[in-house]
């Protein structure tokens, strides 16, 4: 199966740039209720996740920063702990389900490295669940 049915296309994903601040992210995150984040570079290139244990992260190991002063960081001043490796929208479905394993969604990149969406868990294991259902009258 392509992972192109599973694609949820970019202009319809909360994603924040690199060069973003620490506060929009912050304000992004809790207004959509997102855990985590792609990150895309000013090329439109994947750049990681940000989660909110690396927002955590940063406030906790740098002195004197609070809510008010996380207009001054950027983005691509945070360390990201967790590396969310990206598929190509050619990959085949085995690798999309290894990735969500680890990650709630799987970010998408075109064969330029271009981010151009992401796959989230909730659709592939819906999918797992309709081959098990109905491959259980099959046994």
């Amino acid at each position: 199966m392509n992972i192109a049915f599973f694609l949820i296309p970019k202009k319809d994903v909360i994603y924040l740039k690199v060069n973003s601040t620490m506060r929009q992210a912050l304000e992004r995150m809790e207004y959509h209720g997102y855990s985590a984040v792609p990150l895309i570079n000013s090329q439109g290139h994947y750049a990681g996740t940000l989660t909110e244990g690396d927002l955590l992260w940063k406030l906790k190991n740098t002195p004197d920063l609070t809510f008010g002063n996380t207009e001054n960081i950027k983005l691509h001043e945070i360390q990201l702990r967790t590396q969310n490796t990206p598929v190509s929208i050619d990959a085949q479905i085995n690798d999309l389900i290894s990735s969500a394993i680890h990650q709630n969604f799987v970010p998408v990149i075109d064969d330029q490295g271009i981010f151009i969406g992401i796959v989230r868990r909730r659709e592939i294991i819906e999918y797992c669940s309709k081959i098990l259902n109905s491959n259980l009258y099959t046994f």
